[in-house]
């Protein structure tokens, strides 16, 4: 059988071996009374990792997060963000519909992230009547498109935000990919946010999961919001037990995969008309193909060799590694992509 190398995303990883044994063995109990034990340490867990008061084990990155915006803010608010993060671009328009409130997406000028210069004229700091009131600033630790978000921006916001009442969330979905690369522990870039998500589904290997993290008064009523948005799950320590095996063990390989995805940029970008993007500091890279390859056919020879990724959008290719995708599998693919690029060169 052909090896199956799924560069889509890093949603697609396959629990660990030692992920199934500790679900098969953990012990359970009702989790919406309390009394689930896996659970409860798993929430310990990350609190602790992310130096939180208390941590909401959700069914995902996307229930975090709106889960946090609906616990933050009221009816009728404003949330200040990026206008290319995952809340604005893919969850569904889920603020609108669950929380009720209005998304002020900027556009950074470093086409990255959000600066305190660019967040301060948006933010609606007076009592005027035609306003809407500014009740939280949310920021992306990595970001959607694979960038770090530079600590001493964050630091800025959240200073400001503090001083001025606005709480502030950290969408971290990639939380510990963003630590390894920038060499700092999770918990320092937890610290310059009141709540933040990360979710153990990603690189982390967990079958199903993410946390939110925070104060124990947030925490209290976000678990209240999750059971309205029913996301409690009762006997969860199943789940759970992978999580914990996700925390202890598998946030220390994601340097591997940012190894392999700075081998994949390096020998895509060796061949003339493919160029980096965007730099490649996590697990994600994105390329240009010259305008002269036919997308389709080279979409179609990656699978045909079983290679699975996302069809490109405005001529960007995203390629993500995570666990299970090997360094052979990196030149595989390359070689695949240079077969068919100097094919249609030959045809032309």
């Amino acid at each position: 059988m052909t090896r199956i190398i799924d560069l889509r995303s890093d949603t697609v990883t396959l629990p660990t071996e030692e992920m199934r044994q500790a679900m098969l063995q953990c012990e359970v109990g009702d989790d919406v009374l309390g009394e689930d034990p896996t659970l409860n340490k798993l929430e310990a867990e990350a609190a602790e990792l992310l130096g939180k008061e208390a941590a909401l084990f959700v069914p995902s990155g996307t229930f975090g997060n709106q889960c946090a915006l609906l616990t933050h803010t009221k009816s009728g608010d404003e949330v200040v963000l990026c206008e290319d993060c995952h809340i604005v671009q893919h969850e569904a328009g889920a603020a609108a519909l669950l929380s009720r409130v209005q998304l002020r997406a900027i556009a950074p000028q470093n086409r990255k992230h959000l600066t305190l210069a660019e967040v301060l004229p948006r933010l609606r700091l007076g009592q005027d009547i035609h306003y809407p009131r500014t009740g939280l600033i949310c920021l992306e630790q990595a970001t959607a498109t694979g960038n770090l978000y530079p600590i001493k921006d964050m630091r800025e916001i959240y200073a400001f935000a503090r001083d001025h009442g606005i709480p502030v969330h950290i969408d971290g979905a990639r939380i510990f990919n963003a630590a390894v690369a920038l060499g700092v522990e999770a918990a320092e870039l937890a610290a310059l946010s009141d709540s933040l998500s990360f979710c153990l589904s990603k690189g982390l290997c967990a079958p199903v999961g993410s946390l939110l993290v925070g104060t124990k008064d947030f925490i209290e009523r976000a678990r209240k919001n999750r059971k309205i948005l029913g996301g409690g799950m009762r006997q969860a320590g199943f789940l759970a037990a992978a999580g914990s095996v996700s925390l202890n063990t598998m946030r220390h390989r994601l340097h591997e995969d940012h190894d392999n995805a700075r081998l994949l940029t390096e020998l895509l970008t060796r061949f003339d008309g493919v160029s980096s993007s965007r730099e490649t500091q996590i697990n994600m890279v994105f390329v240009n193909i010259n305008a002269k390859c036919d997308e389709a056919e080279l979409l179609h020879r990656l699978r045909e060799a079983g290679i699975l990724t996302y069809a490109p959008e405005g001529g960007e290719w995203r390629f993500v590694t995570h666990h299970g995708i090997t360094e052979g599998d990196i030149r595989q693919t390359v070689s695949v992509i240079g077969n068919v690029l100097a094919g249609q060169r030959e045809i032309k």
